[in-house]
């Protein structure tokens, strides 16, 4: 389709937007928000901005327990008992009344009976007395501390102890965990595994969680070549849909794939709307860019309210949020490498919120030092990808995978954490301290 006829459709195909939204108020009075420029955008910016537009799904779903796993709480989890629900030993030993250990050392105590977890000693101590106990089990009436067996001599039914222990030791008291009543855990908390065993100690067999986000995504571009065919001078296969997949499985929501659409407004227009239409997210790879087939720009004026960036950033400097219809609409480049940094950087911790997540926060970085000289420009943020190890001493360091390029995806593999270097950096030296955010078990 030539440029010309391309204008005309955008000119005489698409309705504009007729309802303004704060985002289209913002991209007609930048001056309503500050520092607001959508030209050149510092990365912590560019995130706080994203963020005064999200509000989380609000429609729940009651699930079993353990369906319950990377889902996002609706309703707090208030602990109906106490945990533990009585007093028990935290050690196999013995079981006795502190106020029957005199000043004068050893002391001894009649054996008169056994403890076990789930099986309870159903006599009363009377003074002198002491009870075997196991671990878990209940303390028996007038027991209030436990000697380990390691500390006692045994002879026949009596036991000796050589030095006394403090009162109430090694004793699990009843709601020493959690009390009745207690905030376990509260809404907005995403489910973890040790979750849902704290859940399950509480006997609460079902939980509220708000309903999985629903994610439409699709790459654009003509070069673009599905797996499985042969590819002709200037084709790609499709990387970005499979990297995009991956990462939005992590995050456990509903996803949905519409494939690679050619550059073809037409097609790309539809292929908005359709996803627009059943989809919390809309994401897309290439077309938000400065070249000529780069229509998603045009779309979007037409379609919705969007912030375009050039994010002060590298790679992945081409960057768009908006709305479309009632979705958020996250517009990234195409580049393989780009993709996953600004995914990582921008729309995870969009998505968490989305989720009903109130405190998603980026990924933490902590600073080790580079065995390795990088060079970089100041006045931008860079994710380098980096291997983090460590040496000999066990101290951790870490080194660039090599080339930088935004379409080595090769990098992406090889490396286990992002090599942060914000705008006020520039080239380092071998040994320099550098910030880094450890990918391992998020990619």
């Amino acid at each position: 389709m030539t440029i010309e006829l391309t204008q005309h459709y955008f000119e005489n195909k698409l309705p504009r937007m007729t309802k303004p939204t704060t985002i289209s108020q913002l991209i007609s009075n930048p001056s309503c928000l500050d520092d607001y420029d959508p030209n050149s955008m510092p990365v912590a910016k560019a995130r706080l901005f994203i963020q005064q537009f999200l509000s989380p799904v609000r429609e729940t779903e009651c699930l079993p327990l353990r369906e319950c796993l990377g889902r996002v709480l609706a309703k707090d989890i208030l602990s109906p008992a106490n945990v533990p629900n009585y007093d028990n030993s935290a050690m196999d030993g013995y079981a006795f009344n502190v106020a029957d250990i005199g000043a004068a050392l050893p002391t001894r105590l009649k054996v008169i009976g056994a403890a076990f977890a789930g099986r309870a000693f159903n006599g009363v101590l009377a003074r002198g007395d002491c009870v075997r106990i196991m671990t878990g089990a209940a303390m028996p009436l007038g027991a209030d501390t436990v000697v380990v067996q390691e500390r006692v001599s045994l002879e026949a039914d009596t036991i000796t102890l050589i030095d006394a222990p403090k009162p109430h030791a090694n004793v699990r008291f009843a709601g020493e965990d959690l009390h009745i009543g207690q905030t376990v855990l509260a809404a907005g908390h995403l489910m973890r595994p040790a979750d849902l065993g704290l859940i399950a100690s509480l006997g609460i067999a079902d939980v509220e969680v708000y309903r999985k986000l629903k994610v439409a995504f699709f790459s654009t571009g003509d070069e673009l070549v599905g797996l499985g065919k042969p590819l002709e001078t200037g084709q790609v296969y499709d990387s970005n849909r499979y990297t995009l997949y991956g990462m939005l499985s992590r995050l456990g929501v509903e996803i949905i794939d519409l494939g690679a659409i050619t550059d073809d407004p037409a097609l790309l227009e539809a292929a908005l709307l359709n996803a627009a239409k059943q989809a919390d997210v809309v994401i897309t790879s290439g077309g938000v860019s400065v070249g000529e087939a780069d229509y998603m720009k045009l779309l979007l004026a037409k379609h919705g309210q969007v912030m375009f960036w050039k994010v002060a950033m590298k790679p992945g400097r081409p960057l768009a949020y908006g709305k479309v219809a009632n979705a958020h609409y996250f517009g990234l480049p195409g580049n393989p490498v780009a993709v996953m940094v600004t995914f990582y950087q921008f729309v995870r911790e969009a998505m968490l919120r989305l989720m009903g997540q109130p405190n998603s926060a980026p990924l933490p970085v902590f600073k080790v030092e580079c065995t390795q000289a990088i060079k970089k420009l100041a006045g931008r943020t860079e994710f380098q990808r980096g291997i983090l190890f460590a040496d000999t001493d066990g101290n951790w360091r870490v080194k660039p995978t090599g080339a930088q390029g935004s379409a080595l995806l090769s990098s992406m593999s090889l490396a286990n954490c992002f090599i942060v270097l914000d705008e006020s950096v520039g080239n380092l030296e071998t040994g320099a301290l550098v910030q880094v955010q450890v990918l391992d078990g998020i990619i």
